[in-house]
């Protein structure tokens, strides 16, 4: 949805015209429509780091992006004047302001390497399309997680690249020469880029040291990223669970209050309010029985 506001608190004072363009604002067709221009603005962009299309239609380009940049202000307006202080609570609001606002900075003199920064507005798709701004939520709610990981992946390393570094510095001066060199040829075989040749010319002279490249890339390869994966879906998880919950409180507290509204229709019509009378504990009337 296209940063959909918090509505205002009961009792505040909206005037139609607000009520209405708010309305507008949340109607799946202008959603799709602001989706679609999202889209062709990217296309268009992308279109103009051609010289053939720029030399025969950057006329059209140039003008399809200036229409796209009135809508998506005019749209931003629009919400401000809608939601008025509400709008500034939703963070994917100021994600949306800011890529605006870049846009509208005139692209010449000092500030020319803002032009290159139009294509950020094809990021606001991540705002429209729910399931991507559910994604995003996840990843960052997930970051304490990953923090912790990324944490032990640079303990890893740290503790191999001083292992190879005092074992293959002198087989192999070119990769493990001293800690900087190892970490980042550590970093490499982490990744799986040419990490074969380098297990070969340490094992032409420590034919052992396979134990280490292995053991190493199950550690910071495979482990990690499983980890890494385990902590995101953990976070959507909890994102999916506490969606859910609101909607079932949501339904409960509907239901309660289309209960009370029957008890007040029903005290209504038999012309006195109800009056709620004492329950007896059962076991005290058995006793007075007893007696």
């Amino acid at each position: 949805m296209i940063g959909i506001c918090p509505l205002p608190p009961p009792g505040a004072d909206l005037l139609p015209g607000r009520e209405r363009i708010r309305s507008f604002l949340e109607t799946r067709l202008f959603q799709r429509v602001v989706t679609a221009v999202i889209v062709i603005n990217a296309i268009t962009i992308g279109c103009e780091t051609s010289s053939y299309l720029t030399d025969r239609i950057g006329g059209f380009l140039h003008a399809v992006d200036r229409i796209a940049l009135a809508i998506f202000t005019v749209e931003l307006a629009a919400r401000l004047y809608a939601y008025r202080g509400a709008f500034f609570k939703d963070p994917w609001n100021w994600f949306d302001a800011t890529i605006v606002t870049i846009a509208l900075i005139p692209a010449s003199g000092p500030t020319s390497v803002l032009r290159a920064l139009r294509i950020m507005r094809a990021l606001r798709l991540v705002s429209v399309v729910p399931s991507m701004s559910k994604v995003v939520g996840a990843l960052f709610a997930a970051m304490p997680g990953m923090a912790a990981i990324v944490g032990l992946l640079l303990l890893v390393m740290y503790v191999s690249a001083v292992l190879a570094t005092q074992l293959f510095g002198g087989i192999a001066p070119e990769y493990f020469d001293e800690l900087p060199t190892s970490l980042f040829t550590l970093f490499q075989v982490m990744t799986g880029e040419a990490w074969p040749d380098i297990a070969q010319t340490v094992m032409a002279e420590k034919p052992w040291a396979w134990v280490f490249f292995v053991g190493y890339i199950l550690m910071s390869s495979y482990v990690v990223l499983n980890l890494f994966i385990a902590v995101v879906v953990n976070a959507m998880d909890d994102q999916n669970t506490s969606a859910e919950e609101q909607r079932t409180e949501d339904h409960l507290a509907a239901i309660l209050n289309e209960l009370a509204r029957l008890h007040a229709r029903i005290d209504a019509m038999q012309g006195a309010p109800r009056v709620a009378q004492p329950v007896k504990a059962p076991r005290k009337n058995a006793a007075r029985r007893s007696r």
